[in-house]
């Protein structure tokens, strides 16, 4: 095995700040915090919703903590980014975190949200359709401070773990205490979405994996393919690389940046969402932006999308309440191949329609009715697409139905899960700071401790390319990934592809830190949810 070689080889990592950067740094932290404060002032103004002074107070510290989360992941996941250019003195440290952190920023603001909700579907459902309750609150603060307790132990120790994982660690944990402990309640409970959490499971599976293998792969290629030495080698001292290998690890330091941006800030986004709905349901259950001209499609989507359930469930049960508690019971269950449940799908979703077709538009809705119309709705939406994602869809319904219900599906989700612009900038801005401090311990690990011998430009490349792939890959297809598994896994690959070797006792941690990620941030958001509902009931 290697032993770490001296820091006194790599680059410079200790530069002082300039007094006037650090002025900077607090006038945005200070900004952004009061611009989400001011745009939620003014969006429950809007609407007259009138928030309880425990209510705000609660809200402004699930808001301080949930933004904490996105400046940690900044420091913890975003320094496997610069890294590469560091190490191969592409750019020098204090340019090289600031350059990342805006692109971080800009991969929040142009993100597309999709992933944002995916996370929040692992959630039970009992604490979603009643998040505002005692236990969705004490929900939110077990899965948040589990989540920044972790990522900050991790970060301490110089190793590099994944936020995500991290986080949906935390969501399942919070999920299965909530099963055991409501498991003798009449009628059942929902716990974990095990199908869901398969699916996000396989993507933190196959990160490193793909990582590993792909940045392997990739340097062999380049090897055979651009027979220039100097990028196999290690960088003289403090010698910037030639112009051309320059840009390309700039170019990827970039990339990797802006689409770490574009699918992490994203999980943040949801749980802010979360917070949200719960204090302020008036103004945010629902998409109040949509406009009055979008009522007769969704209407219309609505009964061409809701009338293949209605042909296949037989006599439907016109009762409300009766099929409030059919789909309730069909998510908990994850069965909704029945025609009981068929049928509350047609008798929910034409109440709905009626409804916001009698207000005339989404932003007419009063404040009384916000809460049950945004669950009703989402009953509605997850239902239906327990349907449409199973397996044997094409044996119970067309490719036309499919098509109809899909296209109702979309506007169920314009209307419920959306994200404000304020919201995307208090993210943005969150994890744009947070990959400017607190980044050496991780950076030291990836460009010192994983191979023996030094970070070359080409090794940086390879790991870089795949990363940025991979992820934007997995953010145009609304899954969750690990920046620093697919990362880290990257140079270790491009490692033993430049016969660099591995130290394998950073290996080892690396390892363990991903197996161990995922129990541990279950036990603390487990245990955290436990310890606050006997104190909030």
């Amino acid at each position: 095995m290697g032993e770490p070689r001296p820091s006194s080889s790599g680059p410079r990592l200790d530069q002082p700040s300039h007094p006037i950067a650090k002025l900077v740094f607090a006038a945005l932290i200070v900004g952004a915090l009061g611009y989400a404060g001011y745009s939620i002032l003014v969006d429950t103004q809007h609407v007259g919703e009138q928030m309880a002074t425990h209510v705000f107070a609660f809200l402004i510290v699930a808001l301080v903590i949930a933004l904490g989360f996105e400046f940690v992941n900044g420091f913890h996941d975003t320094a496997n980014a610069v890294a590469t250019v560091i190490y191969t003195n592409s750019m020098p440290a204090p340019l090289a975190v600031v350059w990342s952190g805006a692109f971080n920023f800009l991969g929040v603001l142009l993100s597309s949200g999709a992933v944002a909700y995916t996370i929040v579907t692992l959630l039970p459902v009992d604490l979603i359709l009643h998040v505002g309750s005692a236990g969705g609150y004490a929900m939110i603060f077990a899965l948040l401070f589990a989540a920044v307790l972790w990522n900050l132990a991790t970060w301490y120790i110089g190793l590099p773990n994944s936020s995500s994982h991290t986080l949906i660690g935390s969501v399942l944990g919070v999920g299965l205490a909530n099963q055991l402990m409501t498991a003798g309640s009449k009628g059942g409970t929902a716990g974990v979405d095990w199908g869901q959490a398969y699916g996000v499971f396989s993507g933190l599976f196959w990160s490193p994996l793909i990582g590993f293998v792909g940045a392997f792969l990739l340097l062999f290629v380049m090897k055979a393919v651009i027979r220039t030495p100097a990028l196999y080698r290690e960088p003289e001292r403090d010698m910037p690389p030639p112009a051309p290998i320059r840009a390309l690890l700039v170019l990827t330091c970039t990339l990797v940046s802006f689409f770490h941006g574009s699918n992490d800030g994203q999980k943040g986004m949801g749980l802010i969402m979360l917070i949200l709905i719960g204090c302020a349901p008036t103004a945010y259950a629902l998409n109040r932006t949509m406009p009055a001209s979008a009522t007769a499609a969704f209407v219309e989507s609505a009964k061409v999308g809701t009338a293949p359930f209605a042909a296949k469930a037989g006599i439907i049960d016109p009762d409300t309440a009766h099929a409030r508690a059919a789909l309730t019971t069909a998510l908990q269950q994850r069965k909704a191949d029945s025609a009981q449940v068929y049928g509350a799908i047609a008798t929910l979703s034409g109440d709905v329609s009626r409804r916001i077709q009698g207000y005339g538009a989404i932003s007419n809705i009063p404040a009384a009715a916000t809460a049950n119309l945004r669950n009703d709705m989402y009953l509605v939406l997850d239902t239906s697409r327990l349907v449409t994602k199973a397996k044997d869809v094409g044996t119970r319904f067309t490719p036309a139905e499919v098509k109809a219900i899909g296209a109702y599906q979309k506007n169920l989700e314009s209307g419920t899960r959306y994200i404000p612009l304020w919201v995307k900038l208090a993210v943005a801005v969150a994890l744009g700071l947070g990959t400017m401090v607190g980044w050496r311990r991780i950076v030291k690990t990836v460009g010192e401790r994983i191979g023996k011998t030094h970070l070359t430009y080409g090794m940086g490349a390879a790991a870089e390319l795949v990363a940025a792939a991979t992820i934007a890959f997995a953010d145009r297809m609304a899954v969750p990934v690990s920046t620093t598994h697919i990362l880290t896994s990257g140079v270790a690959g491009s490692s033993l592809a430049n016969r660099a070797g591995l130290q394998f006792r950073t290996i080892r941690n690396m390892v363990l830190a991903w197996v161990l990620t995922l129990p541990a941030a279950m036990a603390l958001s487990g245990g955290l949810y436990w310890l606050l509902r006997q104190f909030v009931g």
